[in-house]
């Protein structure tokens, strides 16, 4: 690979290359986008991928950060999907991505109700069946087991107590917008030009007219692939979406008694849904996930989560916590918006019922145009690998072999060496093996009681492509979850991107 710094200076090169043709132009930079980029371009093919804000500035980084392998999808008795998300979380632990990937448990209490317990215990058995039945699946997570109360009380020290439950195992992602960072670095060590604020106006043809610091570019491109996710209508009106939000609560962890599992809630009414509290390294704890449909235009702006959302949420996982979360614990809430695809033979449209909608995504072609939308996180991989083998078609050359289920993200290694980075196991986690550069550039935190540190923010804008204070606080590190920590971290922001950008 060459360089995977998006340094400043690596920008103005690629700038300088704007307007030159290429085989793909990749727009969105998102996971799908990412992936699709770093999958073309370790083939050998001249990749440009142009997203109109920041990495991750979309869907991608509002998702619950796991890394899952599919138990809804049993339930709708999609498995063939549930073995994808399976094989392909694998890959993301094993290989993509350890660093990044974490086992974490998941508990569903007793005292949610025994029917919950039963049928949550069969989903596991069912899980861990398909887990074991997939390359690399086979004794990557722990299996599916009852657990005694005082192992719940451990696990969970906010829900009342004195029963058991059940436990599964799932991944969880350290952070969703990170990853998406990663795979944009890593294509541009394969050649790969990443450009943010970017926007691209419109496709005719092969050519695609890009607007960028104030000047428009014509751009040939042998092949465009869509991959603005709910936005992708607006480059291909052959597509038929019905966005549906994810909301999101964030609670401090202590709270909930700093938990170490991922409480696990059915919702009220159905065996296939459930309200997590994901516990995160930062302090937090995510409370989510809900799946509501989205009547109207897809905005520009981030969504935000409903009166009714917030209630379900809270309402949800209090019936199972000794001392019911209020909206005063509420420190920070967002929402992301899934791009859904309609079947094309449903009469339904945006507006309709969201949650019982296939994840799985759509490939669609128009003339030099190839639009992949839906799909979930984990599986990016496969939908950047089946976008790039249509890609081939189109441009009628390139290797037909991916290699993306071999290849190491930039900062990834074995877990025996991450293990040995001398670094804090915080940074490692995020970093990898980047780790002790990160923290040999500053340890100070970036607001009381926070974690994040400046160096994160001067390695941001030396390595990652961070060209705003939005980009540091809000994607690079994530302390713009919570709106009174962002406050406090914007002058340290502002002022270390300003000496970096100077420098």
């Amino acid at each position: 690979m060459t360089g995977t710094r998006l340094d400043p200076a690596r920008r103005a090169r690629d700038l300088e290359r704007l307007g030159r043709p290429v085989d793909v132009l990749v727009v969105g930079g998102g996971v799908t986008g990412a992936g699709v980029a770093l999958d073309a371009a370790a083939r050998g093919l001249s990749v440009l991928l142009c997203e109109r804000a920041d990495l991750a500035a979309g869907t991608s980084r509002w998702s619950s950060k796991l890394v899952h392998g599919g138990l809804r999808y049993l339930a709708h008795g999609e498995v063939g999907l549930a073995r994808e998300s399976a094989r392909e979380r694998a890959v993301l632990m094993g290989v993509t991505a350890p660093h990044l990937v974490r086992p974490l448990p998941f508990c569903v209490p007793a005292v949610a109700g025994a029917d919950v317990a039963a049928v949550a215990g069969l989903g596991g058995v069912l899980g861990d069946a398909v887990r074991g039945s997939v390359r690399g699946g086979r004794g990557s997570l722990p299996r599916a087991r009852r657990v005694a109360a005082g192992e719940v009380a451990a696990w969970l020290p906010a829900v009342r107590g004195g029963r058991g439950g059940i436990a599964f195992w799932d991944g969880q992602l350290t952070d969703d917008a990170r990853l998406v960072v990663a795979l944009a670095r890593t294509a541009a060590g394969y050649g790969a030009s990443v450009l943010t604020g970017a926007r691209v106006l419109g496709v005719d043809g092969r050519t695609a007219l890009v607007e960028v610091e104030g000047r428009r570019v014509a751009v040939e491109a042998g092949v465009v692939v869509n991959a603005a996710g709910v936005w992708s209508a607006g480059l291909d009106d052959g597509i038929r979406l019905s966005p549906s939000r994810g909301s999101h609560l964030v609670v401090r962890a202590q709270r909930l008694g700093s938990p170490t599992a991922a409480l696990t809630v059915p919702l009220p009414g159905s065996r296939s849904r459930y309200v997590f509290a994901l516990p995160q390294d930062t302090g937090l704890v995510l409370l989510g996930i809900t799946d509501e449909p989205v009547a109207g235009p897809v905005p520009d702006d981030d969504p935000q989560p409903s009166a009714a959302e917030v209630e379900q949420l809270l309402g949800t996982v209090n019936r199972v916590l000794a001392d019911p979360l209020t909206a005063a614990d509420v420190v920070g809430a967002h929402a992301g918006l899934r791009p859904l695809v309609l079947p094309a033979s449903a009469g339904a449209g945006p507006g309709d019922a969201t949650a019982d909608l296939s994840r799985r995504h759509l490939l669609h072609r128009s003339g030099a145009v190839l639009t992949v939308v839906g799909g979930k996180l984990t599986t990016y991989r496969a939908m950047a690998e089946e976008t790039v083998d249509a890609a081939l078609d189109v441009l009628g050359r390139g290797a037909r072999r991916s290699l993306t289920a071999r290849l190491p993200l930039v900062g990834a290694a074995p877990r025996r060496v991450l293990a040995a980075v001398d670094a804090p196991a915080r940074l490692v986690a995020r970093y990898g093996t980047e780790a002790a550069q990160v923290h040999a550039l500053g340890s100070e935190p970036l607001a009381e009681g926070r974690p994040e540190t400046v160096g994160e923010l001067r390695f941001a804008v030396r390595a990652e492509g961070a060209r705003t204070v939005a980009d540091l606080l809000d994607r690079r590190t994530r302390v713009g979850l919570v709106p009174a920590d962002r406050a406090a971290a914007v002058a340290r922001a502002e002022e270390v991107l300003a000496a970096e950008l100077s420098r």
